[in-house]
């Protein structure tokens, strides 16, 4: 009978890996256990010495969410907001990405290093300029842009965008270009070769795209409390509204903030496969 020759990793490596592990398990887990716990408690309970095991076991503050702040309209906003953005950032990002990546054009270059330089600049030096531009917008064609939620997609687009063409020249790059030959030699135009060899190829860096992009949407804060008004105000901004001048009702924010992490979460976990493969593997198939 044959054995494996290859070498184990002494014991040592092995207990401190779990150690190790364990440690930073707990470490990750435990501010949502103090949410979880803290959103089962009646308000005075959770202003109390901070206790693991609720006293009192309640979900009331997962009924009065919805009434103490018109999370719902927040939340329909959010959705709306983050959809439309994700939407238009992969569509645009595959044209771009495309023609960047098959194409040899006058400028490529200089787009190519524009848009990683938009990187490095911080969000908050656009807030000002944005906020300038939209108003002057809406004085000069009657487009209200500001405090609307097509400013708000607008605005995610400029911090999707770079990151989402980067990401997919690269990951065009790695499809044999023998592909888009064959299918031109079929009869199949850029336009259908794109939509028909090159995406399907390229659907584990897409997806990649899509998450980041809708994450990126979702959790923004900033510019969310600036160009945004009662209406069209989003769940990140909105969760500001559980603490008034009287009281902070810090068991309805912990109970909100597990409610708004459910569509992130529950995305990220039906589409982990496909995220991990566009972050770490090309589409060479």
């Amino acid at each position: 009978m044959l054995r494996s020759t290859g070498l184990r990793p002494p014991a040592s490596f092995r207990w401190a890996r779990r150690v190790f592990l364990t440690l930073l398990t707990a470490f990750t887990l435990t501010p949502v256990l103090v949410m979880v716990s803290s959103s089962l408690k009646p308000l005075r309970d959770v202003q109390g010495p901070f206790r693991w095991i609720p006293t009192e076991l309640t979900f009331r503050p997962y009924l009065d969410i919805w009434s103490t702040v018109p999370l719902a309209d927040y939340f329909v906003n959010s959705l709306i907001v983050s959809v439309s953005a994700t939407v238009l950032s992969v569509l645009i990002a595959i044209l771009s990405a495309y023609a960047v990546s098959r194409y040899r054009f006058r400028g490529r270059k200089l787009f190519t290093v524009t848009v990683l330089s938009t990187q490095m600049f911080p969000g908050i030096l656009f807030l000002l300029p944005l906020f300038l531009i939209f108003v002057n917008i809406g004085n000069t064609t009657g487009v209200a842009l500001y405090g609307s939620r097509g400013g708000l997609i607008l605005t995610y687009l400029t911090f999707s965008l770079p990151f989402s063409i980067w990401m997919l020249v690269g990951y065009f790059d790695s499809i044999p270009r023998d592909l888009d030959e064959a299918a031109a030699v079929d009869g199949c135009g850029p336009l259908r070769t794109l939509l028909r060899i090159v995406v399907p190829a390229a659907t584990p860096g897409i997806v990649a795209v899509s998450v980041y992009a809708f994450m990126t949407a979702w959790g923004e804060v900033l510019f969310a409390s600036v160009m945004t008004n009662d209406t069209t105000r989003t769940l990140s901004v909105g969760l500001q509204g559980y603490a008034t001048q009287n009281d902070v009702y810090w068991n309805q924010v912990m109970a909100a903030s597990l409610v708004v992490s459910v569509p992130v979460v529950a995305g990220f976990l039906l589409l982990q496969r496909h995220l991990v493969a566009g972050l770490t593997a090309g589409a060479v198939k």
